[in-house]
Formats: structure tokens, sequence, C-alpha cells
């Protein structure tokens, strides 16, 4: 190898100490603050963890007379073994005394029926409400840190190593390291919130501030709730500016992305403002209407209410509120709009419009997808994603979307959000007219916006479950409609403008695969190009 060409190679591999490679890698290898802290928290549970054995094993079973607080760890610990012993005979019990007919049934469901209302009763809502919160916010921060690890890496993996630079690869964790920190620094904020809210009162306390100011004296509910929801919405939205702020002009800026200026996010804001009062305030006085009105089955009417506000906002969305941030206009005519217009009549997809948005005007990422119902189909391409990526590679992204039309993927997806949403409406029917769940938090009687504002908290772990299976299945999805773009003749450059989309989003490259399996709805770069049975690289767009 010539001297030129050593020189050559370290400067693009980072082996150089001096080339802005390894300086970018030093970046993100140093550990800062946030990283320090995180370290010292895990190395503190890791003391107290040895620290609370060595008592165990010191003091033993006198442990509970030492420390009375421990009682409860206590017993559950030395009760562990003989409950693990005897849940093989509970199991048979159970599958004994099994219903036999009809009259049993009912009776068991009776039974069972009693058993829930007393549960119910004397739950500690609060205090269920806050284990809860606190659970899922451990798990979830254990599982931003597992990933933070892996965005501090600065060695590419084999698997990418041939079309990724080193150069590429340290600039997307470089990007993911600084949206880590924000998030880890914006949820535990919003933790400590959420647990302020819960001990002190806060929820009851604005409940009655918008009673006082609005002069109600507690006489139209479904006007205070209105109201109510209107100040919570403007509360939420002024708490999490300071954090929107830094990431579009702080996060998003300094890595080339956000192209937004001032006037420009304040104005959207104020409509997203307007239009969460303008949507919300009728779905809100709608739902409690329908609660008010239809008694004990409340939930059926009110996921038929949901359902039909779901659909009309699919409908509107494209053609009424996304308009309002962005400017839609015909894709001009050309050798893309020809290509497209091709493929929807070879697949005999019912495309009626065919739009370019200017994206460009907030951001440099890119997206691409399809809308409408029946036969009035209408796709949609970012400009950004025409200058990214060739006119090919664009019609192999279309005909990935127009593979999840074709394979209904769409509507699998909304009906399984509908089946969640009848769920969170029936377990809510549980819990809405008992009076201990509201009195926990400190509310007289059983105000319905509040109850159901409290479920919430309760329904978090599930919801994060039910989550997660829904990200499962739009993984899945992804793979498919990938094999239906690669079906068409169009696998080489799909698996090219993917590669080139992850470049140009800096998306992570190496994710941890637990953070991706729970958070992903997409399928982490390389499982996707594998599946496409990893072809080379296509050209790229000059």
């Amino acid at each position: 190898m010539s001297e030129a060409e050593s020189s050559s190679k370290g400067a693009r591999y980072g082996d150089d100490p001096e080339s802005t490679v390894d300086a970018q890698a030093r970046v993100v290898q140093q550990k800062g603050l946030l990283d320090d802290v995180i370290d010292g928290i895990q190395l503190g549970l890791l003391v107290i963890a040895f620290i609370c054995l060595v008592f165990a094993v010191v003091f033993g079973s006198s442990l509970p007379t030492v420390f009375p607080a421990t009682q409860p760890v206590y017993d559950f610990v030395v009760g562990l073994p003989e409950l693990v012993r005897a849940a093989p005979e509970c199991v048979a019990e159970l599958w004994a005394a099994r219903p036999q007919s009809l009259a049993e049934l009912e009776a068991t469901q009776a039974a069972l029926a009693v058993w829930l209302r007393d549960l119910l009763h004397w739950l500690p809502y609060k205090q269920c409400v806050l284990a809860f919160s606190w659970a899922t916010y451990l798990w979830e921060a254990k599982l931003n840190i597992r990933q933070r690890r892996q965005l501090h890496e600065v060695r590419r993996p084999q698997a990418i190593a041939s079309f990724i630079s080193r150069q590429v690869y340290l600039e997307a964790n470089a990007y993911g390291l600084d949206k880590s920190s924000l998030q880890l620094v914006k949820d535990a904020f919003g933790q400590v919130q959420t647990t302020l809210v819960i001990v002190y009162d806060a929820v009851p306390w604005l409940w009655a501030a918008v009673d006082a100011w609005a002069g109600l004296g507690g006489q139209h509910v479904i006007v205070q709730s209105v109201l109510f929801f209107a100040a919570a919405s403007l509360v939420s939205t002024v708490l999490a500016l300071p954090f929107d702020l830094y990431s579009t002009f702080v996060v998003e800026k300094r890595h080339g992305f956000n192209k937004q200026t001032v006037g420009l996010f304040f104005a959207d804001l104020a409509k997203s403002l307007m239009l969460t009062m303008a949507l919300g305030a009728p779905l809100v006085a709608g739902f409690l209407w329908v609660i008010e009105r239809t008694g004990a089955r409340f939930y059926l009417y009110a996921w038929a209410l949901m359902a039909g506000v779901q659909l009309l906002l699919i409908v509107i969305y494209p053609t009424v509120i996304q308009p309002l941030f962005n400017k839609f206009e015909p894709l001009p005519a050309g050798e893309l709009r020809t290509a497209i217009e091709a493929l929807a009549t070879r697949l005999q997809f019912p495309l009626t419009k065919l739009y370019m948005v200017d994206g460009s005007k907030r951001s440099s990422h890119s997206n691409a997808y399809v809308f409408g119902f029946f036969r009035a189909k209408r796709i949609v391409i970012y400009d950004t994603l025409i200058d990214q990526c060739t006119t090919d590679e664009i019609v192999a992204v279309v005909g990935h979307e127009l593979g999840h039309w074709q394979k209904s993927h769409t509507v699998r997806m909304l009906a399984m959000a509908q089946v969640q949403i009848l769920l969170i409406f029936f377990a809510f029917s549980c819990v809405i007219n008992e009076p201990s769940m509201y009195a926990s938090f400190g509310v007289a009687g059983t105000p319905v916006m509040l109850g159901f504002l409290f479920f919430q908290y309760l329904y978090e772990p599930l919801g994060s479950l039910l989550q997660f299976a829904m990200n499962v299945v739009s993984r899945i999805n992804e793979f498919q409609a990938d094999a239906f773009s690669q079906g068409l003749g169009y696998g080489e450059q799909l698996a090219s403008c993917l590669i080139k989309l992850q470049i140009e989003n800096k998306a992570a490259m190496n994710p941890d695969w637990l953070y991706s399996a729970y958070t992903y709805s997409h399928p982490p770069l390389v499982e996707r190009l594998n599946a496409l049975g990893n072809p080379h690289l296509a050209s790229k767009k000059e």
C-alpha cells in the first residue's frame, strides 16, 4: 500500500489522531455530567442493595424487630418459598373447582364480581398510581440508559461498515446522544412533576380553581370539565415549552435539521393550541354527555363516539389540519410523477391526487405517505425526500407505502386501536362510580372528568404493554411492506433509499436490541436490509 493510500485510509476511518473523524469520536466517547449522574445513581443503588444484604445477613430473623419498616419485605421474602411450593396445589384446586355447568359458571362470575367490587373499594389508589408511575418511569429510563451506552460506542458494527462511513456513524451517535440527554432530563422532570401533582392533590385544586373562576358553583359539570381541559392543556403546554424550544433551536439546529424561525415556531404552537381547544372541547363535552345519558354500558357508546371521531380526523387531517402548517402542491409533471402514476395503475391503486409538501420549511427530515378512504386515495411526498433520493428510490418507497395499502395494514392497525379503546372504556366503567378512588386523590364527589384522568394513571402499565404489542405488529407490517416493494422489482432501490434516509436523518445505526424492541415502530436498518437480502448499495444521486 502506498503512503498516499495509507494516508487516505487513515482519514477515512479515523485512524489518524489529528483527523476530524477522531475528533468526532472523542466527542461521542466523552461522558458528561449527565452520564456521571447516571453512573452515580446506579452505584448508589448497588451500595444500598449491598448494605441491605449485609443487614439481612447480620440480623437474620430479628431484622423486622430492629427495623420495623422492613416487616412487609421480610414477610414476603420468607414466605416466597412456601408460596412457590404451594403453587401447583393451588392450580390443581382451581382446576378441580372449575364450573361444570352454566349455573356454576354464573355463580362463579357473580362471586368474581363481588370480589372485584370489594377489591376496588379498599384499593389504595394513590399509592398504586405512584407505584405504577415510578415503575414505568424506571423501566423506560433503564432502556434509555442502555441505548445511551450504545450511542457512546465509536466503532461501527461489521454489519454496517461496508456502507456507513465512520464519520456518518459518529455524527448519528452524536445526534442520538444529544436527543438522549434531553429525553432523560425531560422524563425526570415529568416524573417529578407527576409525583408532585399526585401527592399534593394538584388536580382537585385546579378543578376547584376553575369552578371558582367561572362561578359555576358545581352546577354545570360538563362546562366545568371543558374549562378544566382547557386549563390543564395550557399548563401542560407551558411546562413542556422549554424542552420543545431546546429540542428545536439547540439539538435540531446543532445537527443541521431545524429550518424553523422563532416566529414560525410560536405560530405553530398557537395553531396547535387552537386546534386542541377546537377539537378537544367538543369531544370532552360529547364524551361526558354520552356517559351521563347511557348508564352502565356507557363504554359501548363512548367507544362508538371515539371511533367516529377517529375516522373523521383521518379524513380531515391531511386535507384540513395539515395544510394549516404545510403547503401542498401537485407533484410537477416529469419523470417522478410519471413513474408513480404508472406504479399506481399497475397495482390498480385508485390514485386521485399526488402531492408534494414543503417539509423543508421546518426540517430536513423526510417522509412519504398514503391516505384516503375507498376510491379517493392520495399520495404525499416530502420535498426533502425528492432532494435526497433518486427517482427509482422514491418509487421504491412509494411501493412500500402501497404495500401497506395492498395488505390492509392501516385498517388492521385501526381495528387494533379500536379494541384497545374499547378495553380502556370498559375498564374505566369498573371504577367510574367508586367513591374511594376519588377520595384517595382528595376529590369530593365523583366528577367523571377527574375519574378518567386518575384512571389513565392506573392504566399506564397496561397501556405501555399494549403499545409494545402495537409496535411488534407495526414492525411485522414494515417487513411485509418492504417485501411487497421488493416483489415489484425495487428491492435494491428500496435498500439504497433506506440507507440514504438513515444517513440523512442521522438515525441510530446500532440501537440497543431491548430498547429498539420496546420502543421502535419500525425495524432497525440492518434487520430491514437483511430481510431484503442485503443487496448492493445503488449509486448515490449527484
